[in-house]
């Protein structure tokens, strides 16, 4: 597939952007956070894309485009390709405008994103495993059917209209020192880039990779990218387009890697501390700051939480694994004489100590565990990591033997 041009954008393309897709989007919520604040000694805002109609800030770039292309685009069609938000936006706002829009996805793309891309009304085409597939495949239907393809990054209507979300942070944080931007084909980070030239900020710009996917320092090294399956997914791109990379230039100095239990552990901390729901790639700025606490120890920094679509599944599987990183969700194992009323005591002294039980396992004819001797796997949630202590003490007080198991 053939990239456009790669001459950079002028930031006063991010303002005509903003003035043409006003009323169009939400202007989301730029909150301070109070718990990141105090982590860092400084002020933390969080640009809440979440919020959008369809999960994702992407609604603003697919806006402007096809708002610059709407003639070509009522004659001839829509199409694009996406792992997800992308695509739920050029949907969204091509059906308010009357657009007939194709989306063309891989076949690996969470079927969330899938089933709410067509409930906004585009057709789904799910072609191969990779997004430069799935590119591959809408760039064919581009030349055959003569429809406007609208770019997920590599577009300079995108790019001017995803730097709308900067523009508004800093409108509404005042002053900052940094910007933490994730970044997957860079359509956001370059419009974050024209965004603080326009408004004549002195914010330095971070981007924030996944480390399976660094496609930045890839694109400016020639290093390589390793790839694998992350449940950032919508940062999961092995190659920065073109126009993103002449509009970033050397405005970006910084990139800041992270990984799966990283981020995973962001989604679970903004869930609970926050109140916010967010997918992989929309934690990614959270959990960059969490890594490098040092680095913006007294700042006042910007987080965009780029998008909010995550699956349940997924999001159950993250709380519960976050938990036990934390030490907070344990397994304490008990062995007891498989006798009448060891059960009731064992469950006494774990009401004593003031925990929650998860989930109990009795076993009594395993090959492993003696004819009169039973085992009990307890998995218990902690108040805090620091009760476990606590806990085996009191079970112990009773008799028992116990110990915490780590699998």
């Amino acid at each position: 597939m053939t990239a456009p041009d790669p001459t950079p954008l002028q930031p006063d393309a991010v303002l005509a952007a903003a003035a043409r897709i006003r009323g169009g989007v939400l202007r989301t919520p730029s909150t301070r956070s109070r718990i990141l604040s105090e982590l860092i000694g400084g002020e933390v805002f969080l640009k809440l894309e979440n919020r959008q109609v369809t999960g994702a800030y992407k609604e603003r770039g697919a806006l402007n485009a096809l708002l610059v292309h709407e003639a070509a685009a009522r004659a001839r069609g829509v199409v694009t390709m996406s792992a997800g938000n992308h695509g739920q936006a050029v949907a969204y706002h091509g059906a308010r405008l009357g657009l007939r829009t194709t989306v063309v996805m891989p076949e690996t793309t969470p079927l969330l994103k899938v089933r709410r891309t067509r409930d906004f009304g585009a057709e789904i085409v799910l072609v191969g495993e990779t997004f430069a597939d799935a590119a591959a495949h809408a760039q064919a239907l581009v030349e055959r059917t003569g429809a406007v393809l609208v770019h997920p990054y590599d577009d300079p209507d995108v790019i001017a209209g995803q730097g709308t979300a900067t523009l508004e942070l800093l409108e509404d944080a005042g002053p900052l020192d940094a910007l933490l931007i994730p970044v997957g084909g860079g359509g956001l980070i370059a419009g974050a880039v024209l965004a603080v030239a326009a408004a004549g900020s002195p914010a330095s710009v971070i981007a924030v990779q996944s480390e399976f996917y660094p496609s930045l320092a890839a694109a400016r090294e020639g290093g390589p990218v390793p790839g694998g399956v992350t449940i950032a997914e919508g940062i999961a791109v092995a190659r920065v387009g073109r126009l993103p990379l002449a509009v970033v230039g050397e405005a970006v100095r910084e990139a800041i890697l992270v990984g799966e239990a990283a981020v995973e552990t962001a989604i679970a901390e903004l869930l609970e501390e926050e109140k916010l729901v967010v997918e992989g790639a929309g934690a990614a700025g959270v959990a960059a700051l969490r890594a490098r606490l040092e680095r913006f120890a007294g700042r006042r920094v910007g987080i965009i939480l780029c998008g909010g679509n995550i699956d349940l599944g997924t999001l159950a599987s993250v709380i519960v694994r976050a938990r036990l990183r934390a030490g907070r969700v344990v397994r304490i194992r008990v062995r007891m004489v498989d006798k009448p009323g060891e059960l009731a005591s064992v469950a006494t002294a774990v009401a004593q100590a003031r925990v929650n039980v998860l989930d109990v396992a009795h076993h009594r004819v395993l090959g492993t565990v003696p004819a009169k001797v039973a085992e009990l796997d307890l998995t218990v949630e902690l108040e805090r990591a620091e009760d476990l202590g606590g806990v085996l003490a009191a079970i112990a007080e009773r008799g028992f033997d116990a110990e915490v198991v780590r699998d």
